[in-house]
């Protein structure tokens, strides 16, 4: 006869076989987590989610805003109602109280460097003067605006001492001009117009031109600019 287990005992412990218990203690296992943690995790996704839509919306309206700005600028500067300071040529020394001792040569407009300033509210007369002058053989370097606008003026020509020649040389073509000295070292010269100017004496007329003075502040030359 087969002899059955004493009573309390049994064939096998269920405690033992099972897997998720080691030792008398229970292993937590990924499930367990997930089930633990997942109710709370999902507001905080929602959360970085909407954050990081609302930072992609500021950096999308910032470009936006910046690229309108940006053609506002441009369309000013083109248009000459935005003016750039920078822009501006060095008048820091002033008109001469004396002008410089001449006579000066006339010269080939070929060797004479001019830059163009336009001081005036009409868009645009800053190039149209400096193609005029590139038609007459002037080296016209750069066109722009100026703050520079002294009330009634047809134009200032600005050089340093080693320019005498060559602001001399731009006088001829521009009537009822100033001269003013700056501290530059080159002999470029800049031509800033104002709202006086009306236009080009003729070619043939300045090009005449033999040695002579500068026109400044107060005097006139020979020929009456």
């Amino acid at each position: 006869m087969t002899k059955e287990p004493p009573e309390g005992r049994h064939r096998g412990n269920p405690a033992k076989n099972d897997p998720r218990e080691w030792h008398g203690h229970r292993i937590i296992t990924g499930g367990d987590l997930g089930a633990v943690f997942a109710p709370t995790d999902e507001p905080e996704l929602v959360r970085r989610a909407k954050r990081r839509r609302r930072l992609h919306n500021s950096v999308v309206g910032f470009l936006a805003l910046f690229l309108v700005l940006a053609a506002i600028l441009a369309q000013g500067l083109i248009s000459g109602w935005v003016r750039l300071p920078s822009a501006a040529p060095s008048t820091s020394a002033g008109p001469v109280d004396k002008c410089p001792a001449g006579p000066f040569p006339y010269l080939d407009p070929g060797t004479v460097t001019v830059n163009v300033y336009n001081a005036t509210a009409s868009p645009g007369l800053g190039a149209t003067v400096g193609n005029a002058l590139n038609e007459r053989g002037f080296r016209v370097d750069r066109v722009g605006n100026s703050s520079v606008n002294r009330s009634g003026m047809t134009a200032l020509v600005l050089s340093g001492a080693s320019g005498f020649a060559a602001a001399y040389t731009l006088q001829q073509h521009i009537p009822g001009t100033d001269y003013v000295l700056d501290e530059r070292t080159d002999a470029s010269v800049d031509v800033v117009i104002g709202s006086g100017f009306q236009e080009l004496l003729p070619a043939e007329q300045a090009v005449a031109a033999g040695p002579g003075a500068l026109s400044c502040p107060g005097t006139s030359t020979p020929d009456g600019q």
